[in-house]
C-alpha cells in the first residue's frame, strides 16, 4: 500500500518540480478563420430590412450606412488582476490569453471590432510585443481591410486611484487606430508614481503562497509569480525625459491626467482616451467629484471624445442629490440621516454599533454609535466598513447603494456620474472652440472583461463565466484568504463591541468592499457606431466623430437627430449653434430574440473543445423576432453658466417620455424644445430606448428586502464565491436599453 501510495505522488511532485519558480503564459494560437461572407451579408441585410420598416414608419426616406458593433474594453491575463481571477482558488478557469480574445469575439459574439486594453502597470515590455503581434494576426485573419469580417483595436488602461477624492481621478481605456509599430506608442503608460512602493508587488507576490493549500495548481500560481517578479523587477523609466528618446524597455509612468495627456501628445499619433467606471464605489473615495478635472490640464478634448457610460461594472449614468456625506460650514463632515432613496454607510456603522451595545449603558452605547460614524467619515480611501472589519455583506445592508438606477455601480458616486460631468462647465477656461470649456463627450458602452471575452452581453447566462463574479471555491479557501488578509492588515483581537479605529494608510483596493461587489457585475454592454463601411478607418472616424451610441448588451439599433440643423438633419454626438427651435426625431427597433446554442457558423468555427471553453455551450444566435421597445426617454441637460451653480436642477431626466406600442418594427418619436430660444441657455439632449422587460444576471443587485415604511432589513446578496451556487445566476428582470450620444446645441450670440 506504501509502495502504491508513493507512486501516485510521483507525478504530483515531479509537476511541483518542473513548475518551480513559473514561466511566462504564451499568448495562444488564433483557431477561427474570417467569418463567412454569406454571415455577414445576412447580418446586413436583416438590419437593412430593420431601417427600412422604422424608416417608412417615420415617413423618411431610407438611409446608407450601417450599425457596426464593438467591445473597447478588454482584459486578457496579461492584467495582472485577471491573473487572479484565473487561478484555482478562485474557480478560476486558468489563462486568457490574447488568442482567447480574437476568437471570442469572431464567434462566441460575432463583434465586428473590439480593442485590447490591459492594465499598462502589469504589462511588460515582452508582452507589449506578444499583445501587438495577436492583433496583427487577429486582422490577418479578417479578410479584406476594406470588409473584414471584424477589426481588433491595440489600447491600454490607464488605472489610476486615488486615496482622497482630490488626489483619485479614475481610469481610461487608451486606444490607437493603427497596428504598425510606427502607429502605436513603444509602450503602454501607467498610472504609477516614478517609484512605486515594493509592497504592491509584495502584496500580489502573497498570492502565490496559496500554491501550498492548492498544490494541485501549483504551477499556475507559480505562474502568477513569474509575471509579479518581471514587474516588479522592470525598470522604471527615468523622469524628464521626453516619452520618444526614453529606453525601449522601461515602464512609463503618468501618475496625474496631465502627465498623461503630455506624453500622449509627444508620440504625436491619433487617440482616444475614453474614462469608464467612474461612479464605481469599489475605489472611487467618497466624495469624489468630476468637477476637478474640468480643466485644460486634466481634460483633453481631442482625446477625450467619448465616455463609457456603462460596462460589466454597471452604469454610470444617473446622477443622484443624495451625498455619502455632508461638509458644515466649519469643513466637518457630516453624517446625513436615512431617506426613502438612500442609507448612507457611516449611518448604517452606527445602526451595527447599536446592535452591538449588548447590556451597555444607554449613554455608553450612544456615545459609541456615534464615534462608529465618525471613525467611519475619518477613513480615508474606500475603507470604511473596517471601522467593523468582522461584519458580513448581509450587516450592512443596502448602505451607499442606489435603489432606483438600472444596473447601478457598486456604491455609486453620484458627482461622477455622467449625467453630473455632462452638466459641468468652467466659463473662466476656454475649450479650443473659444466658449466655456466643458466635457462634450459622446457616449460608449462596452464589458470590462477580463476573461479575454469581448462582447460577453449577447445572452444572461454563465454568470461566473461571463461577468467578473469570482470569489474562493469553497469555504476553506475562504477562510485561508481571510485570515491571510486579516494578517496583514492587522486587524486581530479587536474587541466586537466597540468600532475600530484602522491604523493610518489602512485603505486602497486591499480594504475595498469585496463582499458585496458581486451583486452589483453584470454581462457587458455594447458601443455601438453609425459608419460608412466595415473598415478600420470608417470605425474610427465614426468615433471622432461621435457617432456612436451604447447599449447595454443587446443590439438595439438606434438613430437620434436634429431636423433643423444649420447644415440639415445632423445625428447624434453634433454640435451645433442654433437660434430657432429645435426639432429632434428618433428612431429605435429591438434587438433580436436570441435561440439557444450556437449557430452552424460558430460550430464550424471553432472546435468542439475550444466552443466549449470559450462560449461555454451559448453564442450570439439571432432569430428572425425582434424585442419590441417600449418607451422612449429624453434627458435635457443645461450646463452651468457660473461654476458654482447648483447642477442638481440642471439635469431633467426624463424631459420627456414617451410610450411605444408593441410593434416588432420599432418606435418612432419626435419632438422640440420651445423653451430653447427663450431660455438663454445652451443644451445638450440625449436619449434611451427601452426594451420589453427580460431576465438579467444580478437584475435585482442585493436582493433587498424593506418594511412597511420602506426602510431595508435584510439582503440576499449574489455571491461570487462559494455561497451562491456557481449555477445560479440570480436573475430578476430589467429593461435593457441603448443610449444615443447627445446632441450638443448651443445658443446663437455671446
Amino acid at each position: 500500500m506504501r509502495q502504491s501510495i508513493s507512486l501516485s505522488l510521483a507525478p504530483l511532485a515531479a509537476g511541483l518540480l518542473l513548475a518551480c519558480g513559473g514561466a511566462d503564459v504564451p499568448p495562444g494560437a488564433i483557431e477561427g478563420p474570417r467569418r463567412p461572407e454569406a454571415s455577414i451579408a445576412q447580418e446586413q441585410a436583416s438590419q437593412d430590412a430593420a431601417r427600412r420598416a422604422i424608416d417608412t414608419k417615420a415617413g423618411v426616406p431610407s438611409g446608407e450606412g450601417q450599425i457596426l458593433f464593438g467591445d473597447l474594453h478588454v482584459h486578457t491575463t496579461y492584467s495582472a488582476d485577471a491573473f487572479v481571477f484565473s487561478l484555482p482558488v478562485f474557480a478560476g478557469e486558468g489563462a486568457h490569453p490574447s488568442a482567447d480574445a480574437c476568437d471570442f469575439a469572431r464567434y462566441c459574439s460575432q463583434l465586428d471590432f473590439f480593442a485590447y486594453t490591459d492594465h499598462a502597470e502589469s504589462v511588460i515590455q515582452e508582452h507589449w510585443k506578444a499583445q501587438k503581434d495577436a492583433a496583427r494576426q487577429c486582422n490577418a485573419l479578417a479578410g479584406d481591410s476594406s470588409n473584414p469580417d471584424m477589426v481588433a483595436f491595440m489600447g491600454f488602461e490607464w488605472t489610476q486611484v486615488g486615496r482622497t477624492p482630490e488626489t483619485h481621478f479614475g481610469h481610461k481605456c487608451v486606444i490607437f487606430p493603427g497596428l504598425a509599430d510606427e502607429e502605436l506608442p513603444a509602450r503602454p503608460i501607467d498610472a504609477m508614481p516614478a517609484n512605486p512602493e515594493q509592497s504592491l508587488f509584495q502584496g500580489m507576490e502573497r498570492i502565490r503562497t496559496l500554491r501550498w493549500f492548492d498544490p494541485l495548481g501549483w504551477g499556475q500560481y507559480e505562474d502568477f509569480g513569474w509575471l509579479v517578479r518581471q514587474i516588479g523587477k522592470a525598470p522604471r523609466c527615468p523622469e524628464g525625459v521626453g516619452t520618444r528618446d526614453l529606453p525601449a524597455d522601461c515602464m512609463e509612468g503618468a501618475p496625474t491626467p496631465d502627465v498623461l495627456f503630455e506624453k500622449l501628445a509627444q508620440w504625436g499619433l491619433p487617440v482616444l482616451a475614453i474614462p469608464h467606471g467612474t461612479t464605481w464605489g469599489l475605489y472611487t473615495p467618497p466624495g469624489t467629484s468630476m468637477d476637478k478635472q474640468l480643466t485644460r490640464a486634466y481634460h483633453d478634448p481631442g482625446a477625450q471624445k467619448l465616455i463609457e457610460i456603462a460596462s460589466g461594472h454597471g452604469s454610470s449614468e444617473e446622477y443622484r442629490n443624495w451625498r455619502e456625506f455632508t461638509v458644515g460650514p466649519d469643513g466637518k463632515k457630516a453624517c446625513p440621516a436615512p431617506t426613502k432613496d438612500h442609507l448612507a454607510c457611516c449611518w448604517r456603522a452606527g445602526e451595527i454599533m447599536r446592535e452591538r451595545c449588548g447590556d451597555l449603558p444607554a449613554a455608553e452605547c450612544e456615545s459609541r454609535v456615534q464615534r462608529a460614524r465618525e471613525l467611519y467619515l475619518e477613513q480615508q480611501g474606500v475603507g470604511g466598513h473596517l471601522v467593523f472589519p468582522g461584519t458580513t455583506a448581509e450587516d450592512w445592508l443596502d448602505c451607499g447603494q442606489c435603489r432606483d438606477c438600472f444596473k447601478p455601480t457598486l456604491a455609486l458616486r453620484p458627482r461622477e456620474s455622467v449625467q453630473y460631468t455632462m452638466a459641468l462647465s468652467s466659463p473662466d477656461e476656454k475649450g479650443p472652440d473659444g466658449r466655456p470649456l466643458r466635457f462634450r463627450y459622446g457616449f460608449v458602452a462596452s464589458s470590462d472583461n477580463h476573461k479575454a471575452r469581448p462582447g460577453t452581453g449577447y445572452k444572461q447566462y454563465a454568470r461566473r463565466e461571463m461577468t467578473e463574479d469570482t470569489g474562493p471555491r469553497s469555504a476553506f479557501y475562504a477562510n485561508v484568504m481571510r485570515r491571510s488578509q486579516r494578517q496583514m492588515l492587522g486587524l486581530d483581537a479587536i474587541d466586537p463591541q466597540a468600532p475600530f479605529d484602522p491604523p493610518e494608510g489602512l485603505g486602497g483596493l486591499l480594504a475595498a468592499d469585496t463582499e458585496r461587489i458581486a451583486s452589483f457585475l453584470y454581462p457587458g454592454g455594447l458601443v455601438a457606431v453609425h459608419s460608412q463601411g466595415r473598415g478600420r478607418e470608417d470605425i474610427w472616424n465614426a468615433m471622432q466623430r461621435r457617432e456612436v451610441y451604447a447599449t447595454s448588451g443587446p443590439r438595439m439599433l438606434l438613430w437620434f437627430d436634429l431636423m433643423n440643423g444649420p447644415q440639415g438633419a445632423q445625428p447624434m454626438g453634433s454640435e451645433v449653434t442654433l437660434s430657432a427651435t429645435p426639432r429632434f426625431r428618433v428612431r429605435a427597433v429591438g434587438a433580436l430574440e436570441q435561440k439557444p446554442g450556437c449557430p452552424e457558423i460558430s460550430t464550424r468555427g471553432l472546435s468542439p473543445e475550444r466552443l466549449v471553453r470559450l462560449c461555454r455551450g451559448e453564442c450570439y444566435n439571432p432569430s428572425d423576432q425582434r424585442h419590441p421597445i417600449v418607451r422612449i426617454e429624453v434627458v435635457r441637460i443645461r450646463p452651468q453658466q457660473a461654476r458654482d451653480e447648483a447642477v442638481g436642477p440642471l439635469i431633467e431626466d426624463p424631459w420627456r417620455r414617451f410610450d411605444c406600442p408593441a410593434d416588432p418594427n420599432g418606435c418612432t418619436v419626435a419632438f422640440e424644445d420651445e423653451e430653447f430660444t427663450t431660455s438663454g441657455r445652451d443644451a445638450l439632449y440625449y436619449v434611451r430606448a427601452l426594451q420589453e422587460p427580460t431576465p438579467a444576471i444580478n437584475g435585482a443587485n442585493l436582493r433587498t428586502t424593506f418594511d412597511a415604511q420602506g426602510n431595508p432589513i435584510a439582503t440576499k446578496p449574489c455571491f461570487g464565491d462559494y455561497r451562491t451556487p456557481f449555477d445560479d445566476d440570480c436573475l430578476a428582470p430589467v429593461q435593457e436599453r441603448a443610449w444615443s450620444s447627445p446632441i450638443f446645441v448651443d445658443r446663437a450670440g455671446p
